[in-house]
């Protein structure tokens, strides 16, 4: 099964998306079919592509106005304003203007027609394509209604602002979608590459390994690459979020997204588009905004009803109305088509996958990559995170920070120089630390005997001595520190070393714990090292001295039914654990591909700092779509028992409607305008 992606135009209702998945979802050739509103994209898996004439004709059966193409059409659709200017000029002339009944009643007439022809044909074509009755009926319905129970200016009221509703509402959607796509616009659509006579200007798609590349101040780097000639800095907030510029000069790699704030430079490409970085960010988020949290999928079901529903009602207001509430046939009618104009649940169906959406291109900008948006509501509900230690909470590259040699005999430089002979033969992390002490050339010729001692250390024999470097049960001794130095079983020398806690690792730990989260450290590191550098970041649970797979069975041990627990680890041993937890956050600079392809979020620049932050916009966006929901369930209940009762006109109805959708989007909006 291959998956495809194609761009669907023309489509400003949310609900209307909804339908057309649920329908493409019928044909047995698709599979997991999504229509994206927000980014007005239909994603689906099939055995082979299908030809877009087809397609068409699918979405057109539910969604006569819409079309699909492969290349994204830049300009959208728009209602026609001047038409709806002249209608609403005729209109008036036909209801206030008395000339005589029957120019004035041909004056209405024809205004209903100006305003009402498309909305009537798309509503009696997907009355005859899919037997469906969408919000186009409803409108015609109240409408055409409205005339025949003589009221004429109620009917055209409410056609000239559900199309000016229409419109704002267009234009509000066009403006999120351009908001929204400017946060994740970090790809460069071409390439300067450099041909024996001068430059030539070619698709990123088109570019090769080895190609020679120009880029010029104020350009993307379209491809990851290494610098040939040149140097300048680099503006990669798109990537990492992290606004300080970075110098780059010859033999530095360059990644794709980054800008070029300085001089020109040369860059020699390293890896094709689509595996470069930028490329990988931009999958990431696609499959991010395709997948759908479980609010998404319960309101998409309640709105697949809603329209059903409200249609009978509107029925039983009109013929139960006049039996029960003492009034006429007429105001029966008037108060059911009342209660149609506000049925359409778009302000609903809008909300939520629009929310979710700005929430994660928010996310990326500020250097994390969300996976989807279940993942996003799930990380609102963290009462628990675990750290793996090195490369996550500590840098990983250890450095030596004090020798204390407890034997008079021995010099600190002989001590040294016993280290670093028999370190020089091991590849263990701890033993490049101790060959940074000397800037010598190391010479292991009189090394005899070496061995190293899984889970201990190392020993081998130097000028006829037995040497052994490890911890206290290789070298028999008490001393708290990381590495001893024995020689014929004395305790020599004790070494301590520093594996550096990154920097924003205890604000990062300090402002989870304030939002009452609490926090563990996974690592197979010794108890002391342990325990020191948890006892610095103010760690509350600390599991030390762990084998690789300890760390999924200790994970399985703390959790529990009522907990939402989130992960966060680098190294291919971690990706178990990852894989497993509510929430898997990978260290996306240094982290590796099994992490990152594991987890669920990927901090690009591998600061701690973010992950507060993705926290904060996870509970943010949940409040936006709670104030969203809220707000337009309430009104809207409201408004239709009012309107059942008679206390309010069509137009109001209308204006209530459209009003709410718009309400719902500028809301969404700030989601951006908070975390930009």
């Amino acid at each position: 099964m291959g998956k495809y992606r194609v761009n669907i135009n023309n489509l400003d209702c949310a609900n209307c998306a909804k339908e057309v998945e649920k329908n493409l979802n019928k044909d047995n050739r698709l599979q997991n079919v999504i229509v994206n509103f927000a980014k007005s994209t239909i994603t689906y898996e099939a055995a082979e592509e299908l030809n877009i004439t087809e397609l068409n004709k699918m979405v057109k059966l539910v969604e006569p106005e819409a079309s699909v193409s492969k290349d994204e059409i830049k300009k959208p659709k728009e209602f026609h304003v001047w038409l709806l200017a002249v209608s609403t000029l005729i209109g008036i002339l036909g209801v206030y203007v008395k000339i005589n009944p029957i120019i004035n009643n041909i004056l209405i007439i024809v205004a209903y027609i100006l305003l009402l022809y498309r909305t009537f044909l798309n509503a009696c074509k997907m009355l005859v394509r899919s037997r469906t009755v969408n919000e186009n009926a409803l409108i015609t319905i109240s409408c055409v209604g409205a005339y025949i129970i003589g009221e004429p200016a109620e009917g055209l009221m409410v056609i000239i602002l559900y199309t000016i509703g229409k419109i704002l509402e267009e234009k509000a959607i066009n403006n999120s979608r351009k908001s929204i796509k400017s946060l994740i616009d970090i790809k460069q659509d071409y390439a300067n590459k450099k041909v024996k006579n001068g430059l030539e200007k070619i698709n990123v798609e088109d570019i090769k390994i080895g190609d020679i590349l120009i880029i010029k101040q104020g350009e993307k780097i379209p491809v990851d690459g290494k610098v040939i000639k040149g140097k300048t800095i680099l503006d990669v907030s798109a990537l990492t979020g992290e606004s300080e510029a970075k110098e780059i000069a010859e033999n530095d790699e360059v990644l794709s997204g980054s800008i070029n704030l300085g001089d020109i430079i040369e860059i020699e490409v390293i890896k094709l588009f689509q595996d470069s970085t930028v490329a990988k960010i931009l999958d990431l988020l696609d499959e991010a905004t395709d997948k759908k949290a479980k609010r998404e999928t319960y309101i998409s079901k309640i709105t697949r009803i809603y329209t059903p529903v409200v249609l009978l009602l509107a029925i039983a207001i009109a013929i139960l109305g006049p039996m029960i509430m003492n009034i006429t046939k007429t105001e029966g009618i008037y108060r059911g088509l009342t209660f149609l104009v506000i049925s359409c649940p778009c302000a609903i169906a809008i909300s939520v996958p629009l929310s979710y959406f700005t929430a994660i291109g928010v996310a990326s900008r500020k250097g994390i990559l969300i996976k989807g948006s279940n993942y996003l509501d799930a990380l609102k509900d963290v009462n628990k995170i675990v750290f793996d230690k090195t490369g996550t909470l500590t840098e990983g590259s250890f450095e030596v920070a004090n020798i204390d040699i407890f034997d008079d005999s021995y010099t600190k430089e002989e001590v040294i120089d016993i280290l670093v002979k028999g370190e020089a033969l091991s590849n263990h992390p701890i033993a490049k630390s101790i060959l940074k002490l000397t800037g010598d050339e190391i010479s292991s010729n009189d090394v005899e005997n070496f061995k190293e001692v899984s889970g201990k250390g190392i020993s081998y024999t130097l000028y006829g001595k037995e040497i052994k470097i490890g911890n206290k049960n290789i070298c028999d001794c008490d001393k708290d520190a990381v590495l001893h130095l024995s020689i014929d079983n004395k305790h020599i020398a004790s070494i301590t070393i520093n594996d550096g806690i990154k920097n924003n690792a205890y604000n990062a730990i300090k402002d989870l714990k304030s939002a009452g989260i609490e926090t563990y450290m996974f690592t197979g590191d010794k108890k002391e090292v342990a325990e020191n550098i948890g006892k610095k970041l103010g760690i509350d649970n600390i599991v030390s001295e762990m084998l690789p797979t300890d760390k999924y069975k200790n994970y399985e041990k703390i959790a529990n039914e009522n907990d939402v627990i989130a992960f966060v680890g680098d190294g291919i041993n971690d990706a178990p654990t990852l894989k497993r937890a509510e929430v898997g956050i990978a260290m996306g600079g240094l982290g590796t591909e099994a992490a990152i392809e594991a987890a669920d979020i990927v901090l690009m620049s591998d600061d701690l700092s973010k992950i507060p932050t993705a926290i904060d916009v996870a509970k943010y966006t949940n409040r936006i779509i709670k104030q969203n929901l809220g707000f337009a369930v309430s009104i809207k209940i409201a408004i239709l028992i009012l309107s059942s009762l008679g206390l309010v006109n069509m137009w109001f109805a209308v204006f209530a409607d459209t009003g709410l959708t718009l309400l719902a989007i500028l809301n969404t909006l700030k989601i951006i305008k908070k975390f930009q």
